[in-house]
């Protein structure tokens, strides 16, 4: 067992782990961590990474907005090979016919 001082830092307090912690733990100095509270103990957890999804990027760019579009990137011409022949492709379905098949 470890036992912590909670200090002042910044506006905010907060604990230090020592380096043998974050080791066993898993961790190091950057890295995201879960805390939650259960029955009036605090438990850290390193976060589990977010599974980004199609649905989860789609959903960012409606959030942000269209000022926020990266500007389109002139690649040159297709050339043979770099086509991509599929249905979504081809203009036979939308994003919203992929997302129902899901």
């Amino acid at each position: 067992m470890t036992v912590l001082q909670v200090g002042k830092w910044g506006n905010s307090s907060g604990i230090r782990l020592s380096k043998a912690v974050l080791d066993e733990l898993g961790i190091k100095q950057g890295d995201s961590v879960q805390l939650t509270v259960k029955d009036g103990k605090a438990i850290i957890e390193p976060a589990k990474p977010k599974k980004i999804t199609l649905e989860w990027i789609i959903s960012e760019m409606d959030r942000l907005g269209p000022e926020n579009e990266p500007e389109l990137v002139d690649w040159g011409p297709d050339r043979p090979g770099e086509r991509i022949d599929d249905e979504y492709s081809r203009g036979e379905i939308t994003l919203d016919d992929i997302f129902k098949r899901r």
